[in-house]
């Protein structure tokens, strides 16, 4: 999916994108989360230092109305400090989930706009992961990690200044040592990035593993490959686990060494205090006030060391989430793109060449022609390269020489969304969505009337059994129409075809998977969709495409015989092999030449 040569963005440059992308435009909630997390860290110091004079006023040296005031103090400072919890918290959930929505849609859009190359190059379990893992640890990091760091931060600078107000000899003392914090910290950072990026890798690795597991369970379960699946699953699990455990293991031992460091630095300020309260230069409310801001800050230190391994957990997953996004389709509208203007759909190859990305030729100088109204079919031994043919007419690749043509207008010189409406495409496994059935045949004319779409549906032969169904045109069909038959399936598949009604049809074996009965049900549907138009036909059975107008034998990246049934029949070639292969080598009686 991405290149692990290409350049790794820093954090900063991430940093910048997520905030111009995804935060700016939420700025003003995000605002009132900072504000939020500022006002919390001062009303914590706050209520450490009121501390001061609750032990002094209320037990050391009783005062009139400390007994009242003080504890009304206290209550409203803690009011006030949960009240802005709770907003600061709304606020970061309100931006979060908006950030994880936003890259979840912009992912989805750039995978399903990309070339199919590329789709076909990545498995989609790596999508899966980046859409459901990768976007919510940026979210953690760009939301609840930026402003809990801001507010701990903030917490630290409170706490401190509380302490330097108490005793400044003393605070000073705790400020020199605290460098020491900070390499604990930096030093765990690093093992939880390292953890953090080993742990994604084999979160894709995962979605793959079961994704191709429960597509393929009936392999699994007819070659009694269960238990293997489930080892091959588990091994995957066991190597993100040990990723996991040492990422969680860093940030376990970040908190106890922060601990033991805060330990000794309490240590040393009771024997500071100890000496300064025998000279009467320390109360015990300044000592108790001093000592909870200086657990206070610690303890805002330890968040800080956890919210390093949020933002390594984010920026790893941010590299890998822009990566995909940056990656650009090759296959898009030229500068000067021009609308398909309507006309004979006449296509053309003339001298078309093609490879997939670095692989061997498929096509070799290919040239051949289907008008309106003409049937064509393109047959020969699998790999031969029919099914390349078929996919350079609606640019789902393109050509690496030569060129395709409809009406004369080159196909990479024309919208893609002008020339896709022109053609319709059925194919040997029709996918359907787990949708209605009426959702199904609509697919390509949303806002379809539906005598429009009943109509389709009779001339796809498929209006009689949806009548008997339940629910009749509303029923589910479940996941990739899982709940009705091969020849259900495709059916619907033409009924779409039949609504779209586009001048130009695609069929790439729409038959050769069905029954006897589905494919004599489907076969004459298929023929009242062809009337009419320029057809273009992938076959294996030759009984299906014996009476096409012309037949281009393809083999091996070329077109090496053209004709009629009957004439490649007579030649005695690659077609007439096929033939006689499939009984059907028999002579009608007139025979017109073949080309090779």
């Amino acid at each position: 999916m991405t290149d692990p040569a290409a350049p790794q963005a820093t954090n900063r440059v991430l940093a910048a994108r997520i905030w111009r992308e995804y935060l700016r435009p939420r700025r003003n909630r995000l605002v009132l989360a900072m504000l939020s997390a500022a006002i919390i860290a001062g009303l914590s110091a706050a209520l450490v230092e009121v501390l001061k004079p609750a032990v002094d006023q209320l037990i050391t040296h009783p005062q009139p109305g400390a007994l009242v005031r003080i504890p009304l103090l206290i209550a409203a400072i803690a009011i006030a400090r949960g009240l802005f919890q709770v907003l600061q918290t709304t606020s970061i959930n309100r931006i979060g989930n908006g950030v994880v929505g936003d890259m979840q849609v912009r992912l989805f859009g750039k995978l399903v706009r990309s070339d199919l190359a590329r789709l076909r190059g990545a498995h989609s379990g790596s999508y899966v992961s980046s859409m459901l893992y990768d976007a919510t640890l940026i979210r953690e990091a760009a939301t609840s990690g930026l402003v809990n760091y801001t507010r701990e931060f903030l917490t630290v600078i409170g706490a401190l200044v509380v302490m330097f107000r108490l005793d400044w000899m003393l605070a000073a003392g705790v400020l020199v040592i605290a460098p020491v914090a900070s390499l604990f910290i930096r030093r765990f950072s690093k093992k939880t990035t390292k953890a953090a990026k080993g742990a994604m890798g084999e979160t894709s690795n995962l979605s793959t593993a079961i994704m191709e597991s429960l597509d393929g369970v009936k392999i699994v379960k007819m070659e009694n490959r269960e238990a293997y699946e489930e080892g091959r699953v588990a091994e995957v699990i066991d190597r993100r686990q040990r990723h996991l455990i040492k990422g969680s293991n860093a940030k376990a031992m970040a908190a106890p060494a922060t601990e033991t460091f805060g330990a000794l630095v309490t240590a040393c300020v009771f024997a500071y205090a100890g000496w300064r309260a025998g000279t009467g230069g320390m109360t015990a409310g300044a000592f108790t006030a001093f000592l909870g801001a200086l657990a206070m800050a610690l303890q805002s230190l330890r968040q800080v060391a956890n919210l390093q391994t949020v933002f390594s957990e984010g920026f790893t997953a941010a590299r890998r989430l822009f990566q995909q996004l940056d990656v650009e389709p090759a296959i898009v509208d030229p500068a000067d793109a021009k609308v398909l203007p309507p006309g004979e759909a006449t296509i053309v190859f003339d001298n078309v060449s093609f490879a997939y990305g670095d692989n061997a030729p498929a096509l070799h100088e290919v040239s051949l022609q289907a008008r309106r109204g003409e049937t064509v079919a393109l047959v020969g031994p699998s790999g031969g390269g029919k099914s390349s043919l078929l996919n350079l007419i609606p640019r789902f690749y393109d050509v690496t020489a030569g060129a395709v043509t409809i009406d004369g207008h080159d196909v990479r010189g024309v919208t893609l969304a002008s020339l896709r409406d022109r053609i319709a495409l059925v194919t040997q496994e029709p996918f359907l969505f787990d949708d209605t059935i009426r959702a199904n045949i609509a697919y390509a004319r949303p806002g379809a009337a539906e005598d429009e779409i009943e109509a389709a549906a009779r001339q796809a032969a498929a209006h009689d059994f949806i009548s008997d169904l339940p629910l009749g045109y509303d029923t589910l069909v479940g996941e990739a129409g899982a709940r009705l038959s091969g020849g259900q399936r495709q059916r619907i598949a033409i009924a779409r075809a039949f609504l779209k009604d586009a001048p130009i049809l695609l069929l790439d074996e729409a038959t050769s998977a069905l029954d006897t009965e589905s494919e004599a049900q489907v076969q004459a549907a298929l023929e009242r969709l062809m009337a009419g138009r320029t057809t273009i036909v992938i076959a294996h059975r030759l009984s299906t495409v014996k009476d096409a107008d012309r037949i281009y034998v393809i083999d091996r990246g070329r077109v090496v015989e053209t004709g009629t049934h009957a004439a490649l029949v007579r030649h005695k070639g690659l077609y007439a092999r096929l033939a006689k292969a499939q009984d059907l080598d028999h002579l009608p009686a007139t025979s017109p030449e073949v080309g090779a």
